[in-house]
């Protein structure tokens, strides 16, 4: 020890310094702990949906997804000829992680014009990134404004349709429809395209008046182009009333352990009261089935591939009929409704299966409630079903002639149940 640090007093901190040194490195980090992460630096997300560049009457639909502290603004504006117009404009007190926004062109939007556009879409953040300005994302893209439907005009039509039945119309919509049909109720039936030869930019469309469907109701024709702009015309016809048969069917306990219950395949399913699984199959299955036949069916050859009439299969009795209304009852209570949506032909065991007409094989499976299915698409959106076949040696995509199998396979019978039908 040098002389010099000899009786020299020692350092002593204030009274409390120490304290207030911990107090303040403890606030330091919890202040750093919260304050830290609300300077993030993650960008909002914008999606719009359709992603075109034409906007027209249809909806857009704008979702905004925020990753960090929050969304604090929103808006949407279109620029046209040198004035901007609001879509939509949102401030938030309180963050919001997801949104979602629904913009439309209307009448408010006075003076906005059919030509070039910029739509331009903004979403802030509550962040303090950016001298606490926030996070700031911008989509920005050139549009045309088209707030003109598509023209229709109609060639030929059926003045009469059967209830449950089918009709047909020829008709042209302007070049700038992009989709085109028939709809009536919860349907569709699509338009095709070529279809004369001495009219290319005429349509063909296949339509039912289905049997769930109103009498009072009507199909109408439509078109839309890209923006989404959608013209109507009613179809006028007289729907000839045909009457259904309705039944009541009484199920047992052995029809449903025997028959029900195996369609089944998932042994949970199965574990419940005979009421609880024939409802399961008789409408849950049923809707899987026919969501399924939908599936299929959507997509169809754009071109005729039958010849002549539709035929029944030969030596075949009818048995059931195309939409009877059943009513199931277990133990005197109704506990089901449902309609038969084909025709049961029955004829001997192991009996080939002919094809109603020309086409193309489009299922080949297991179907649930249906069995093992065949689907045929004969072309325009027209389908026939073949059910609870024995045996099937044909293949998806194998061309098949009426009245026989493919060159490779064929079909074979148990019971059949047979329907035809427009793609819906």
């Amino acid at each position: 020890m040098s002389a010099l640090e000899i009786g020299r007093p020692k350092r002593r901190l204030l009274p409390g310094v120490g304290t207030f040194l911990i107090l303040f490195v403890i606030l330091l980090v919890a202040g750093g702990y919260f304050i830290l992460p609300r300077f993030e630096w993650h960008k909002p997300q914008i999606k719009i949906t359709p992603d075109t560049d034409t906007i027209g009457l249809a909806p857009l639909q704008i979702e905004v997804v925020e990753q960090g502290s929050g969304l604090k603004s929103f808006a949407a504006v279109l620029s046209s000829g040198g004035t901007e117009y609001a879509l939509a404009s949102e401030e938030y007190d309180q963050p919001v992680m997801q949104k979602k926004f629904t913009v439309a062109l209307s009448a408010k939007l006075a003076g906005l014009k059919e030509g070039p556009a910029v739509l331009r879409v903004t979403a802030r953040d509550r962040s303090l990134w950016r001298f606490f300005r926030g996070n700031e994302t911008v989509v920005q893209k050139n549009v045309t404004i088209d707030i003109t439907p598509p023209t229709l005009e109609l060639m030929a039509d059926d003045r009469y349709v059967n209830f449950g039945g089918v009709g047909m119309i020829v008709y042209k919509p302007s070049a700038d429809a992009i989709m085109t049909g028939v709809k009536i109720g919860n349907y569709f039936f699509p338009g095709y395209k070529n279809q004369i030869k001495a009219h290319p930019d005429h349509y063909i469309a296949f339509f039912a008046h289905p049997y769930n469907v109103a009498e009072n109701e009507r199909a109408s024709l439509v078109a839309t182009d890209k923006a989404g702009n959608t013209r109507e015309m009613r179809l006028v016809y007289e729907l000839k009333n045909v009457k259904y048969k309705k039944s009541t069917l009484a199920i047992s306990d052995e029809f449903i352990q025997g028959k029900v219950a195996p369609l089944l395949h998932d042994v949970g399913a199965r574990q419940g009261s005979p009421k609880d699984i024939f409802i399961k199959v008789n409408k849950d299955l049923r809707k899987e089935n026919e969501d399924k036949i939908r599936s299929v069916t959507e997509k169809s050859t754009p071109s005729i591939l039958w010849h002549g009439a539709f035929n029944q299969l030969t030596n075949s009795k009818v048995e059931a009929n195309f939409a009877d209304a059943r009513t199931y009852t277990y133990k005197d209570e109704t506990i089901d409704h449902a309609y038969h949506v084909g025709y049961d032909l029955s004829v001997t065991k192991n009996y080939p299966a002919e094809a109603a007409n020309t086409g193309i094989v489009a299922f080949v499976g297991d179907l649930g409630i249906y069995g093992n299915t065949v689907i045929i698409d004969h072309g325009l959106g027209l389908f026939t079903l073949y059910s609870h076949l024995s045996s099937m040696d044909v293949k998806v995509g194998e061309q098949i002639k009426q009245n026989g199998g493919t060159r490779s396979g064929s079909m074979t019978i148990s019971s059949l149940s047979w329907k035809a039908q427009p793609a819906k």
